[in-house]
């Protein structure tokens, strides 16, 4: 049973500009081809360059050499080098019957070439040939740019789950927490800042790429993920923690970690984003001197990205109201991260923040936490306790 790909009704419709100088030619070939496909016709390069650029572009352009002003060569070149135009197939039709004319023109980016005098059977079955190419091309470009735009359709829509998940189990926790949802977005952008202000430093280059720092921002959230697994009488309490209490509201980073080792283990797969995620959930309170909990981890034993979240929340804690503390100002809070320095924190980190702490600055505005929001939270201690 013939293809229908190539059947003598596929191309009805299709339309082959003829470009040549001389009427007569012109002639021959536009009584040739009407009867099988539309016909388009050019007595020169320029005007075959404008009906090929135009609104409506042939499907095969058949083009003679010898053309004063434009000849064929430059213009097959000229059509190859632009993108709406490099798909049409061209070819020769042409008196210069030498064999270097004919490499020359395959070089040029034609599809074939046929010297005069022509044989019509010849003409109509290459020109044939050449639409069914055309056409087999056309599906299979048309069909890998359909499956490029699904398939980005359909990452774009599961990285949106995936960043929607990720804020929401997030504010899950923080609203059992004398932190608001503002302390989400306030870490996320500070974390940010310290990564980009370390990008060119010898430590820190290698880590903070474009896609690290696209993984930190959107995986800091979950840093204080563990606190579902707190006591709300502990995480709630708005004086001071006795020891054992402590140790209990300290077992948060593995709990964090812990859920979210289970859920990429579930998943089957390492994700970057979970990957992260449990560095900073897990280590985002250990200190630079070795004194954090939960591993003791000394200096760079400590993750980069626990190294920065640890900056990063303390500063946010010093500088927001909670149910249990007035705010501090923002010029006090730098100067307690300063003091910090080789002690709680990663020394370069604290010289980032140093130069970026107007940026802080900004942030905690524009992210603050409105008085309805504590009074909410304050009316949640109070039921908890």
């Amino acid at each position: 049973m013939p293809d229908p790909m190539f059947s003598d009704t596929t191309f009805d419709k299709a339309t082959v500009l003829v470009v040549d100088d001389t009427p007569d030619n012109l002639a021959l070939m536009s009584g040739l081809l009407k009867d099988r496909y539309r016909v388009k016709v050019a007595n020169g390069g320029e005007k075959a360059l404008r009906i090929a650029r135009s609104d409506q572009p042939p499907d095969l352009i058949l083009l003679d050499v010898m053309m004063p002003g434009m000849d064929g060569y430059a213009v097959c070149m000229a059509l190859k080098s632009a993108p709406e135009t490099r798909d049409i197939p061209v070819i020769f039709l042409t008196a210069k019957s030498q064999v270097e004319d004919e490499q020359r023109g395959l070089e040029c980016g034609a599809t074939d070439y046929i010297t005069k005098p022509i044989s019509p059977p010849i003409v109509l079955a290459r020109v044939k040939t050449h639409l069914a190419l055309k056409a087999s091309a056309d599906f299979l470009r048309d069909k890998a740019t359909f499956l490029e735009t699904e398939i980005l359709k359909r990452t774009r829509e599961i990285v949106a789950i995936q960043d929607v998940t990720v804020l929401a189990l997030a504010s899950l926790a923080e609203t059992r927490d004398s932190d608001t949802g503002n302390h989400i977005r306030r870490t996320q952008h500070y974390v940010k800042i310290l990564a980009e202000q370390l990008r060119t430093h010898p430590r820190f280059a290698s880590f903070c790429t474009d896609f690290n720092i696209m993984l930190l921002f959107k995986s800091a959230p979950l840093h204080d993920i563990g606190k579902v697994g707190i006591p709300d009488r502990i995480l709630l309490k708005p004086g001071k923690l006795e020891p054992h209490e402590f140790d209990i509201m300290k077992t948060h980073t593995t709990l964090g970690y812990n859920a979210i080792e289970q859920a990429e283990q579930a998943l089957g797969t390492e994700v970057a984003i979970l990957s992260m995620a449990k560095q900073i959930a897990l280590s985002h309170q250990e200190k630079w001197d070795g004194s954090g909990y939960p591993e003791a981890l000394v200096g760079d034993a400590i993750p980069i990205p626990a190294r920065m979240m640890a900056l990063a929340d303390v500063y946010d804690a010093l500088i927001s109201r909670r149910v249990y503390k007035e705010p501090m100002p923002h010029e006090q809070a730098v100067e307690i991260i300063l003091q910090g320095r080789c002690k709680h924190f990663d020394p370069d980190i604290v010289d980032a923040f140093a130069e970026s702490k107007e940026k802080f600055r900004e942030i905690a505005a524009r992210y603050s936490d409105s008085d309805a929001d504590l009074d909410k939270l304050r009316a949640y201690a109070s039921i908890a306790q």
